[in-house]
Parts: C-alpha cells; structure tokens; sequence
C-alpha cells in the first residue's frame, strides 16, 4: 500500500511491480496521477490513520509506504506497527519527527545543536513570548512539508500575521516559533539510508533558494555532491548516527535537511522517515551507484535490497525546481540550444493554458529539470545561467 497519488509514487510502483507486487494507493483525490499505475485505488484521506488501518486489514496488505508524501507518515508508521509490517521507525519515533516543535524539544534535550525554539497551539501564548526568542525569528506550521505556511518575522509587530498563514497550512492547528538561524554559505540536506540502525548512505546536496520567489524559503535547486567540507559532513554523519541511535532508527530511508551557521555550528534542521520531495531520490539513479528506491519498496516488503552504502558520483547533478514568479496562465518553457547538452531529463506536469500560481511552495513547482555536469565548478556556471537560459512563459 502506497500512501497519496502524486507523481512522485511512480517509480516506487514501477518498482514494486518489478518485485511482483500487487500495488494499492490511497488518498482522497482519485484524478490523482499515481493511481493510473496502481493496481488498486481506494478514496481514504491518508491522514486518518484508523480508517487506513481498518482498509489495510481489510486488504490483508503486506508492505505499507508514504513514499516522498509527507502528510502520510504518521499513518504509515502507525499501520505498520499495527499489522507488524517493516518500517523505518517506531510510530512513537516517527511523531517526534513529523512535529517540529516536538524535534526541537527532543534534539534540546539531547546536546544536539538546536535554535531557541518553542511550540503553540494558542496564538495569545505566542504573542506573550516575544521576549523569548533572539529575533529574527522564523514562523511554520509544525506539522507540513514543502516550505508551506513559512515566514520570517523581523519585528514582533508582524508575527499575528505570521502565525494566521502557518495555521492556514497546518493540520492540527499548533505552530512553531524559533529564532531565525543566519548560516554559513548554502544550506544542505541529505538522502540518508540506515540498515538495522546504522547510517550506510548520505547523499549530501546543497539547496538554492530563488531570492525573487513569494517565498524565498521554498528550495528552487538541489546540488549533488555538496560543496561543504569533509569534516563538515562527518559532524553531520556522526549527529545523525547519534540521534538515529537514540530514537532506535531501524532499516530504511530518511530526508534530512541541515545547515552551518554563521555560529560555526552545524544544526540538524529536519529528519523525516520518508523518500524527499522534488523527485531527490530519482536523479541519485542517474547520479550515484546505489538504487535507494528500491532498498527502500524492498525493505518495505521485506524482500533482500541491494548493497547500500556511501555513494559514488559520476558527475555533477542538480534538480532545478520549474517555476514562475507570477501567477497566470502557463503557455510552454523555453530552453536555449546551448544548455540542452546540460538537461538529461524535462518534466512538465501542466498542460498549455493551465493556471499557475507564483511560486511559494514545493505544491506551486511546474515541473523538474534533471541536469548534469562534469564538475561541481562547471555545474555552479550552468545554475548561474539558468534563468537566461530557461523561461517560462506566462499570460
């Protein structure tokens, strides 16, 4: 069983039907494309866990993933230990990190680098705290993915504002406030892959934000590999294998999301028991030697995976999230002759005349571009012209 219906599901289908699996998805959007693939499709709103676990035993299913959908965690985990299927963590695990408020306390508590941070199901509670927090401060939902509800709040004047959009976004009404983290360069992430605990696999990326964007907090870019330093990423792999470790982390994979400060401190940002948005997982088959979307439906299912272990690069890779800067009607994407030899694949997931809305979140991308160069040096020019390179038209 495969939680939600987005595009994203569709080489999880393509390989579980390699692995002779009979595929259900679920959601509560039947035009969704994911369930074109699928064998089965049943309309269940994937964030009510108990009428997923009643489908799911209903179903008899054997294996049960929210693969790359963020909103399907919790009930993945929670019909996983249910049933006694495989899954990544423990359902206790998984509520501490799909709750920023409850990953921040759990990481203070630990001696993990944390920014003052606290959460709030009540927005007078909040407005009474402004003395708490070093501002800037950032406001989020605590329980959405995708950059979805985020605002920077430079004065406690604008922060009832702040609160009203995270709320809009979020799904059990509570938001988190935490000081705003000024950091060092770009900030990074990872496709983490542990085996019964340990970390085996980081596919460590660097993220570019479009400063021009309605939310310049939503990631327009991932690079492969990072630039960061080697003792940079030891500090994070060494952070991540001591967190996984306290939360007994089982076999499966995880997106991370990190950063160096101006501070010299590297912080843990996020860590979710799930494949990443913007197709992450994907472009890590053209780019390294290590199929983690199959380990990942194999563990699933609990059938053998291939060997994990630390990637190798044959390149220099990056996804380029498409998107406009206004909102109109979406008319076709121009791509000059010179940077075709840079582009391995185009997806675009609208069609001619459809409405788009300005980007300010992962849900407003129009498509992907996969890239390719043979150096991080040749890839950072290729990024740099890409917005003369590529257009996209727009009445």
């Amino acid at each position: 069983m495969l939680l939600g219906g987005i595009r994203y599901l569709l080489p999880a289908i393509d390989i579980a039907h390699k692995h002779g699996c009979h595929v259900i998805t679920v959601d509560y959007l039947p035009d969704n494309i994911a369930h074109q693939y699928s064998d089965e499709y049943h309309n269940v709103s994937i964030i009510d866990k108990e009428a997923v676990l009643k489908l799911a035993q209903e179903l008899k299913i054997d294996g049960i993933l929210s693969y790359a959908v963020d909103p399907g965690v919790l009930t993945a985990a929670y019909v996983a230990e249910q049933m006694g299927l495989p899954f990544t963590c423990s359902y206790e695990t998984a509520c501490i990190l799909q709750d920023k408020a409850l990953f921040r306390k759990f990481l203070t508590e630990n001696g993990f680098n944390v920014p003052n941070a606290k959460g709030y199901d009540n927005v007078n509670n909040a407005l009474n705290d402004v003395g708490f927090f070093n501002w800037p401060v950032i406001v989020k939902p605590v329980d959405s993915a995708g950059s979805k509800g985020v605002t920077k709040v430079n004065v406690p004047e604008d922060l009832p504002k702040a609160i009203t959009h995270a709320l809009e976004e979020s799904h059990n009404g509570h938001f988190i406030i935490e000081d705003f983290l000024e950091k060092e360069g770009l900030s990074s992430g990872s496709e983490s892959f542990f085996v019964d605990g340990e970390l085996r696999y980081n596919a460590f990326y660097d993220q570019y934000f479009d400063d021009e964007a309605a939310n310049p907090f939503t990631p327009s870019a991932e690079i492969w590999p990072t630039e960061k330093g080697e003792s940079i990423q030891n500090e994070i792999k060494s952070e991540l294998q001591r967190f996984g470790r306290l939360l007994n982390f089982g076999t499966g994979l995880f997106n991370v999301e990190w950063r160096v400060c101006k501070n010299g401190k590297a912080y843990l940002m996020e860590v979710s028991p799930r494949a990443g948005g913007n197709r992450l997982a994907e472009i890590l088959n053209y780019a390294t030697d290590v199929d983690i979307i199959e380990a990942e439906v194999c563990k699933a299912i609990g059938d053998p995976f291939p060997m994990v272990h630390e990637p190798n690069y044959n390149g220099s890779y990056a996804i380029w999230v498409i998107h406009s800067l206004q909102a109109g009607a979406f008319q076709t994407l121009e791509v000059d002759e010179d940077i075709k030899t840079n582009i391995i694949e185009t997806e675009i997931r609208i069609g001619k005349g459809q409405q788009i809305k300005a980007f300010s979140g992962a849900n407003d991308a129009i498509g992907t571009l996969f890239l390719r160069a043979n150096s991080r040096k040749e890839m950072n020019v290729v990024l740099s012209r890409l917005k003369e390179k590529v257009r996209i038209v727009v009445l």
